[in-house]
């Protein structure tokens, strides 16, 4: 097979290098084509366009395979939890005992929320979507933390902490809120699903005793939705990100495309279905 793809424009004639994935798939780097033909590519919608080259995660929805960092998601799913996993993506290889007893130290040394974030949460109206509130809260986590280098590999390091510690915590805050409850605060003697299970469900009169079962399955849905490639809220975020805007601006950016009902609120459709079929009485003909 040729490596490379010709193409005739005004008859000036290119050859394309051809680009191979780690699933053999074919790829066509165009990056020359506007230098030396003076066109350009018109794909609505990117459905053609890859926006880069990635070795984090491979997805096919129609095979139901999904590989992260070349291990299978069931083998994740039943061997790893999800900080293990969370270290794998983002350093590419499965942490050693003591790495993954490191990171998750370092996570859980940023659960706490400043203060002040309180009275943020106070300003929104009692009916305020979760997905609005996560999405101002992360952003202005950016006022308290205006200073980031991507170019520091510890500031970088800081931010994947700061941020993975807390965003259990603006998530379980901003699912209180829209319910009228008090905010819990994080305990950090307990595992990463199971403190934000017992931020969500806790209140402070009572000893809320988070059920084994809930962890778990918890544990295997943020794991099986840890990452999906260059999806809307992915390529939202490195979009605006390669401005160099501040990374919690950024975060806010994607969790904002989370929210449409094309990407992340297919998710809640489900659950309000499943919901209301429990209020039904289990009756799923209705």
């Amino acid at each position: 097979m040729s490596n490379t793809a010709r193409i005739e424009v005004n008859e000036i004639s290119i050859d394309l290098p051809l680009v191979i994935g780690s699933e053999s798939e074919i790829g066509i780097d165009i990056s020359k084509l506007r230098s030396q033909t003076k066109a350009i590519t018109l794909d609505p919608g990117f459905v053609n366009t890859g926006s880069c080259e990635s070795g984090i995660t491979y997805l096919d929805g129609e095979k139901g395979i999904l590989r992260y960092r070349g291990y299978p998601i069931e083998q994740l799913a039943e061997k790893s939890n999800f900080l293990e996993v969370s270290y794998l993506l983002i350093y590419g290889e499965l942490p050693t005992n003591q790495q993954l007893n490191d990171f998750e130290y370092n996570v859980k040394q940023h659960t706490l929320l400043h203060e002040d974030v309180r009275h943020i949460y106070q300003a929104f109206p009692k009916d305020a979507h979760p997905m609005a509130i996560l999405s101002s809260i992360v952003c202005a986590l950016s006022t308290f933390y205006p200073d980031f280098s991507a170019t520091d590999s510890d500031a970088v390091d800081l931010a994947i902490w700061r941020l993975m510690g807390k965003l259990p915590t603006i998530a379980a805050w901003s699912y209180k809120k829209n319910i009228g409850q008090p905010f819990v605060y994080p305990i950090n003697e307990f595992t990463y699903t199971k403190n934000f299970l017992n931020m969500l469900f806790g209140v402070p009169t009572t000893n809320y005793e988070v059920p084994e079962e809930f962890v778990k399955a918890l544990n295997v849905l943020f794991i099986l939705h840890a990452d999906h490639e260059q999806n809307c809220s992915t390529s939202t975020v490195r979009l605006v990100g390669s401005s160099e805007a501040n990374l919690f601006a950024s975060i806010s950016t994607g969790i904002a495309a989370l929210w449409g009902p094309l990407h992340g609120g297919a998710n809640q459709a489900v659950l309000e279905m499943l919901k209301q079929i429990h209020n039904d009485g289990g009756d799923v003909q209705k």
